[in-house]
Formats: structure tokens, C-alpha cells, sequence
């Protein structure tokens, strides 16, 4: 048995026969990487999703929850429906690349590989389209706003998303870098933590750094706050329950010889279940209270709960690994990877319908010898999403709704 995640094979043959187009794939993906969009700025990217899909013959809509795009494509009268959902964001980072499709927009770039994600989606709904080998609905979900905290698919449900289109399960997909090109990373349950952050304002009173008994020193009460949290982490909270906290943030004063009035400090905290959050949350602002009480001074604690742990549901990922088999050796899909402190906002879908998030192994290693930053991380300046894996994607993608329905002719869309 082949231990390559993937083996492309007569790959042109292949491709022409079966009609997936993924040169066409990947020029458009090059090409959003060259036009890259922050949050609820996607206009552009917006416009062409919408136009491609249009053009193809999907019930297209726009301005769901902000600039996200929903494609809708029905065959048969079936009434089940699968949501396929790809995020369309780039970030605030000035790209270091150099090749010819990089960013041409200064400041912002796909460092995340969304542009590949976009594609990839892209791909799948142009093969749908032209075979409508299914016997129901599939939905398109282009989503604003993953980065930054910003929610967009929060804000695409808020718009009615499932209530104007609906879903039985929906399913989302990241590529992911370290882990080998073409091979597919899912489990049940957690796959990545929730994302509450926090600002504390500490007040005192200000005075000469020569006369510190005559002020109430705010700075020195903020760091003690600062490392009596970290017992949130290894005191308060069961070991066995993964968390993170991190002060990432530390503002105060602006002078050599005066001890300021006040002090901020900022962070997040990452772990993944609600009940662990809670109790998290009530240890912080135990901890910032009793200190601030100690030092005579005042204190504001802000809590945001951005996004919930990203947590996946039993069959729908059975589905999903059961898509990913036909695509590479059943040793090519980790079916319990380790999940990860980052967060994401699909688990607010996962929150309304069951579905299944997974990873897709990005790595360029082979590239890294000729090339320094072929490897680079997710946010990196040096990030590019990896081509030889748009394929992979789109058959991924394809297999999923033929899983889902089970309709499809065999053998259809082996490799």
C-alpha cells in the first residue's frame, strides 16, 4: 500500500475525462491571492464568486450577512441538503513574496489560505453544476469574516443563513501546514479551542516614582494580576481539561520618574468546553478583583466570548472520513489529530447544524530545499497556499456530497 497521501496518476488524462478543470482552479485561486480583501470587505472577491457561480448556473446570492455569497444547486426533487462552506478573508499583513500572483494590495494578504479554500469550493461547484449527479440541494456558503475575531459566519446566521437556505449538516475544511501535502486530519469532538479575550483596566493614584507612599501604584498591582492568573491554568482548572491563557498585551505610563495613574493589560484565553470557560472566567475575575482590593486600586474587566470551540459531530465526520478514504490510503486520514489552541468561527455553524470540520494537509517540504520560505506558516508574510493541493480539495469536496447522498453511479470520481 502506497504511503503518499496522494498519487496523482495520469493526472491529465484524468482531469479531462472526469471535466475538473483544476488549471482553471487554480488561476482563479491565484488570482484572489493577487486581489486579497480584509473582513467585510470582500466586495471583489464577493463579486467574482458570485459571477463564476452565476455563470455556471447556481441560484446565486449576495450580501448574506455582510459580503458573504450563497450558491444554491438542486437536482432531482430530494429534499436533503448539504452545506459546503469556504472562507473568503485575507488578513492585515504585507506579503514578502515575490512571484508574480502575489498580493497587489499593500498591507493585506492570504496568509491564512483562504484564496485556496475560495478556489477550491469553486471548483467543486462548477463539477457539480455540470453533473447534478445528486438527488437534493447543495449549498455554497462563501463566508466574510473569519479572521480577526470578527464572526462572520456568526453574522451570516444572524442574516437567517439556514433559515433561507436550508442545511441538514454542513462541513468546512483548512489546509494546514506541517502536516503532509494531500493528507487529511479530522476527529470527533474538539477540533479547535474557543476564543474569549479580555482587557483589564487596573485604576490607582499617580505620583513621583521618589514619593511612591503618596499614589496608589496601578503598574505593580497589574503585574501581580498578571501572575496570579496564570493559577487559573495550574491551580483552579482539572489538568485533564487543555486550556491556554496568555496575556499578550501591557500598556503603562509614559515618563522615567512618575509612577502612572493607571495600567491595562490584554490576552486570550483558548480551551475547549463551556463548562471549563465558566469557571475559568469566574477564577479571573476573582483573582484581578482580590489583587486590585490588595493595592487600594480600581479595576474594569472586559470578557469577550468571540467563538466557541470548534466541535465536531459523530456522523457527519464518519461521512467525511468516509469521503477522504476515496481520495487517499485510508493511512493518509489521521482520524484522531490532535486538536489545536487556534480558533475558528465555523463552530458557530457546528452550534446550529450538525456537520464536521477537518483538516488538509498543506506542506511544501520538498519546495523548502530550493526554496526558503516554500514552508511558511499560517500569517506568515512568506505564506502561499499549496497548488498540489486544490485537486485534492475539490475531489474532497465532490466525494462529501456523494457520500452524503448516496446516489452516485459506482465507481464515479475514483482515482
Amino acid at each position: 500500500m502506497s504511503t503518499r497521501a496522494w498519487d496523482e496518476g495520469d493526472t491529465d488524462v484524468r482531469r479531462q475525462k472526469e471535466g475538473l478543470a483544476i488549471d482553471e482552479v487554480i488561476a482563479i485561486r491565484r488570482k484572489l491571492h493577487s486581489a486579497p480583501e480584509l473582513s467585510f470587505s470582500e466586495f471583489c472577491t464577493g463579486a467574482l464568486v458570485a459571477e463564476l457561480l452565476r455563470s455556471w448556473g447556481v441560484e446565486t446570492h449576495v450580501d448574506v450577512g455582510g459580503t458573504g455569497v450563497v450558491g444554491v444547486l438542486s437536482s432531482g426533487s430530494g429534499r436533503r441538503s448539504i452545506g459546503l462552506r469556504a472562507d473568503m478573508d485575507a488578513l492585515p499583513v504585507e506579503e514578502l513574496n515575490v512571484f508574480e500572483h502575489r498580493s497587489q494590495h499593500n498591507g493585506v494578504m492570504h496568509a491564512c489560505g483562504h484564496d485556496g479554500h475560495t478556489a477550491m469550493l469553486l471548483g467543486a461547484a462548477r463539477y457539480l453544476a455540470k453533473h447534478r449527479q445528486f438527488d437534493g440541494q447543495v449549498v455554497f456558503i462563501f463566508q466574510p469574516a473569519e479572521e480577526g475575531g470578527y464572526a462572520g459566519a456568526r453574522a451570516m446566521i444572524e442574516d437567517g443563513l439556514f433559515e433561507r437556505f436550508h442545511v441538514d449538516e454542513v462541513y468546512g475544511i483548512h489546509n494546514w501546514p506541517g502536516m503532509p501535502a494531500g493528507k487529511f486530519g479530522v476527529r470527533v469532538g474538539p477540533m479547535m479551542a474557543s476564543l474569549t479575550n479580555f482587557e483589564i483596566e487596573v485604576t490607582g493614584k499617580g505620583c513621583h516614582a521618589a514619593m511612591p507612599h503618596s499614589g496608589r501604584d496601578a503598574l505593580l498591582a497589574a503585574n501581580h494580576m498578571v501572575a496570579a492568573l496564570q493559577t487559573v491554568i495550574t491551580r483552579s482548572k482539572d489538568p485533564v481539561d487543555t486550556a491556554v491563557l496568555s496575556v499578550t498585551q501591557f500598556h503603562a505610563g509614559d515618563a522615567m520618574n512618575v509612577i502612572p495613574d493607571s495600567a491595562t493589560f490584554a490576552g486570550t484565553i483558548r480551551c475547549f468546553s463551556e463548562p471549563a470557560l465558566d469557571q475559568m472566567e469566574t477564577e479571573f475575575n476573582r483573582i484581578v478583583n482580590g489583587v486590585a482590593l490588595s493595592f487600594d486600586c480600581s479595576v474594569k474587566v472586559v470578557i469577550k466570548r468571540l467563538y466557541p470551540a470548534t466541535t465536531n459531530h459523530y456522523a457527519p465526520t464518519q461521512r467525511a472520513i468516509e469521503a477522504m478514504r476515496k481520495i487517499v490510503e485510508a493511512c493518509n486520514v489521521d482520524e484522531s489529530v490532535a486538536p489545536t489552541m487556534g480558533a475558528e468561527d465555523f463552530a458557530h455553524m457546528l452550534l446550529e447544524k450538525p456537520g464536521c470540520y477537518a483538516f488538509l494537509g498543506n506542506d511544501r517540504t520538498a519546495e523548502s530545499a530550493t526554496t526558503k520560505h516554500a514552508n511558511a506558516s499560517l500569517h506568515s508574510p512568506h505564506y502561499d497556499f499549496n497548488d498540489g493541493i486544490v485537486e485534492i480539495g475539490v475531489r474532497y469536496w465532490i466525494k462529501l456530497v456523494d457520500s452524503f447522498f448516496h446516489t452516485f453511479p459506482a465507481g464515479n470520481f475514483m482515482r
